[in-house]
This record gives C-alpha cells, structure tokens and sequence, in this order.
C-alpha cells in the first residue's frame, strides 16, 4: 500500500483524482491529511473536522467496478470493511445509514463518498473518501455526530486505521468474486434502523413513514410505504429523520 501523507489539502479526493489522471498510481493507493479545507459528504454536504484529530483518507480502487450497474458493490465493500476495523476497536452497537454513513448507536461517526471516473476503453476507477470522527470530542454545532473517543471514553492511535481498513476492502473485494451473496446479505443485516418504523421526508418536503427493507443492486433504498407498497428511493429523492 502506497501512502501519502499531507498535512492539509483542499480534499484528498480531489487531490487523488488529479493523482490518476496525471500518473498511474498503484491500486490501492492512499492519501491522509490532518486538515482538509474544503471536505466533501453526500449530496455535496460539507464534511467539518477538526485538524489532527480524525482520519481523513481517500482510497483508490481500480478494476473493481466494470460498469455504473455496479458501482455500488463497492459501497458495500466499503462500508463493510470500516464496520469490521471498528468492531475489532471495540465500538460498539455499529450499522450503516443508508448509504454508507457509519453509525455507532444513533450517532454518525464517520461517511464514505466514492466518486467514479470513466477511463478510456471504459475503464472505471473509483477513489474512496473516507472521513472518520477518532479523537474529536467537541461537537457541540453536530448534535448527531461522535467519535471514536467520545463512544469508547479513549483516543487512538488513528494512524493505524488505513492500514487496517486498506487490508480489508482487499479481503472482500477477493471474497465478492466469490461470494457477493454474503457480503449483500451482510450489508442488509447492518442497515441502520432496519425494519423499524421511522419518519422521512421526499422532495416536496411532505413527512411520511415508512419502514426501511432493504437496498436495490443499484443502491436504492427500498421502504415499505403505509398503504403497504414498496417504493425505491435514490438518495437525493428522500432524508432519513431520526
């Protein structure tokens, strides 16, 4: 695993991205960075931490992904392997927010965003952002977020983690090919409130409940709706109120 290490950049996806185009890094290279300006979640949020204290990494996978039908196994992949790093941690009670924020009990302590190129000759290659709320404590302006700290009452040593989840998305990236039947059903099991009746709001900005059953190949969230249909959302189509 090839790693590069900054002390702040604009974000580490972007940098990466700018990487690939430009050069042919190896597979699986990494870029960390103890302060990221201008950080990016899902839908374009901004992603905010606190310089020195979280992980702040970007992953980039190549010959994975063959076609956009596909691109959210490797969410998957993904989610699953962070899961798995912070259970061998000890933090407890872990799911997945639909679709890949990672959760400890109701709190969100980390996000994914997977950003996908086109190469020539159809090639996809994907670069991982990973943000991972460690040793921040103070989240006084985040009332739904923590961290590995706050949950655990320690700090760590997050310099360990790419390693440790690197590792991992290899093993089940081996594993998908396989067994991706497995690692879905996986994912399934770890949903974050699965199976629960719980409010959301559509694009219209009208509450409805629903209760969450699953996530297409494509990764739509599939919920159950009160007159008992079951309707497939895209993740700028519907939020999540919890």
């Amino acid at each position: 695993m090839k790693l590069i290490k900054l002390d702040a950049i604009d974000s580490t996806n972007d940098f990466l991205k700018s990487l690939s185009s430009h050069d042919e890094p190896d597979n699986f290279t990494v870029v960390t960075a103890e302060n990221q300006t201008k950080g990016k979640g899902q839908m374009g949020a901004k992603w905010q931490s606190e310089v020195g204290k979280n992980l702040i990494m970007s992953i980039l996978v190549k010959d994975f992904v063959f076609n956009n039908e596909h691109v959210f196994n490797l969410s998957v992949i993904v989610s699953l392997s962070v899961i798995e790093v912070l259970k061998s941690l000890n933090i407890p009670d872990l799911s997945i927010k639909w679709p890949n924020d990672i959760m400890s009990y109701n709190k969100k302590i980390g996000g994914i965003l997977i950003e996908n190129t086109l190469k020539s000759g159809g090639r996809i290659v994907s670069v991982v952002g990973l943000g991972l709320n460690v040793n921040q404590t103070n989240f006084d302006e985040l009332p739904n977020a923590s961290s590995l700290a706050v949950i655990s009452g320690h700090s760590f040593d997050k310099d360990i983690l790419p390693q440790l989840i690197v590792e991992k998305i290899k093993e089940k990236i081996s594993l998908w090919e396989v067994n991706s039947k497995d690692l879905w059903a996986i994912y399934f099991n770890s949903l974050f409130r699965k199976g629960v009746p719980m409010p959301f709001k559509n694009l219209k900005n009208q509450n409805f409940m629903g209760i969450i059953q699953g996530v297409s190949p494509v990764g739509k969230i599939q919920i159950l709706l009160e007159d008992d249909s079951v309707s497939e959302f895209d993740i700028k189509e519907i939020q999540m109120l919890y």
